[in-house]
């Protein structure tokens, strides 16, 4: 079987695992400036959830830790409210050090000023999520249809790649399509070992997957696939791309469907902005949108989240393709990490232009 068998009937359309973190938000303010905030609930895998669910309609949960203390309630309120079920190993938080829900403090910038984001991730408690923390067998045979996670939430700690490769074991078992957006980040890596130690692990994680997200980089990166150096090339350009996929197939033969997104940045609020997925030995190309963007952060997850729709409801894969495109797309267009965007919003944008495939 070469393309993606999803499940029928089942109760949960998609349920991922990661970590959730809250944003602190000080718009175009220099972060070091700021006298106030928005507070965004965010996490790579929990926003394809919670796209999926207030945009495209379907049934989502997330499996991540909880803590109870203020932060953890305004998170909770946040999952409630895109309608994600929620999975939840809960820390009790001792008052004074944690665990904590990670911080993000990120800036927008604006035109020639880049955005600037960094991090308080100690004591954080999605790193100290670990194998059976979850009753996989128990949620899987209730049904789900997809499952889902990411490099960054692998990367918190040495316990938390682990967990997802129990829970993709746990999925494939049960017939639940497996998916990965590498995500990688070296410093992340460092800090629990080496960027060798995170291509064993994602390499581990991804010969049980369906579907890998990642750009040429992730691969590179991640994976440990060889190729061009990324910074001297095009970044709309998708051959070397596409180029990269004979070898990832090749080293995991279950992989099925590959895909990323393809941006050139020229201003902090002005882009260019594509996409491909490789499937079933087939290319697919989006059109090249210029995009106004406002925030860009989520938009990543706004094409995965398009895209696993797309797939998951039987659409052709070009379709799917061009509704990540979309998605990801009007992402940008909205504060906060999590869609804003309707349906019928997404449907119409993904229509105009014309798609060029590549057989």
């Amino acid at each position: 079987m070469t393309q993606l068998d999803v499940r029928q009937n089942a109760p949960l359309d998609f349920l991922s695992l990661g970590a959730l973190v809250h944003r602190l938000d000080p718009g175009t303010i220099p972060f070091r400036k700021a006298r106030s905030f928005e507070v965004h609930v965010s996490g790579g895998e929990y926003n394809v959830a919670a796209n999926l669910s207030d945009c495209f309609g379907l049934n989502t949960g997330v499996a991540t830790a909880m803590v109870d203390y203020g932060v953890g309630e305004i998170v909770q309120r946040a999952v409630s409210e895109t309608g994600v079920k929620p999975f939840y190993k809960w820390f009790e938080h001792d008052g004074v050090r944690g665990p904590n829900i990670a911080t993000v403090y990120s800036d927008r910038g604006h035109g020639v000023r880049a955005p600037v984001v960094f991090y308080n991730r100690s004591n954080e408690a999605g790193a100290l999520l670990k194998p059976g923390d979850f009753d996989w067998k128990t949620i899987f045979d209730s049904g789900v249809k997809w499952f889902h996670s990411g490099g960054i939430f692998a990367a918190l700690s040495p316990t938390t790649s682990e967990l997802i490769v129990e829970g993709m074991q746990a999925a494939q078992a049960a017939g639940t399509v497996t998916s990965f957006d590498l995500n990688y980040r070296a410093k992340l890596w460092k800090t629990i070992g080496s960027e060798e130690k995170g291509q064993e692990m994602c390499r581990k994680i991804a010969s049980h997957c369906d579907v890998l997200i990642g750009n040429e980089e992730d691969l590179q990166k991640g994976l440990g696939m060889a190729g061009q150096d990324v910074e001297k090339k095009s970044k709309l350009d998708p051959e070397q791309f596409f180029g990269m996929i004979e070898q990832v197939v090749d080293k995991f033969p279950n992989v099925k469907l590959v895909a990323t997104t393809l941006r050139e940045v020229h201003s902090t609020n002005h882009h260019e902005w594509a996409a491909v997925v490789w499937y079933d030995g087939k290319r697919y190309v989006s059109p090249t949108m210029n995009l106004n963007v406002i925030c860009r952060i989520g938009g990543g997850d706004g094409f995965a989240s398009g895209l696993i729709y797309g797939m998951l409801t039987g659409k052709a894969p070009e379709q799917a393709l061009r509704l990540g495109w979309a998605h990801g797309a009007l992402l940008t267009t909205y504060t906060g990490d999590v869609s804003m965007a309707k349906l019928p919003e997404v449907e119409a944008l993904a229509s105009g232009g014309t798609a060029r495939v590549q057989r």
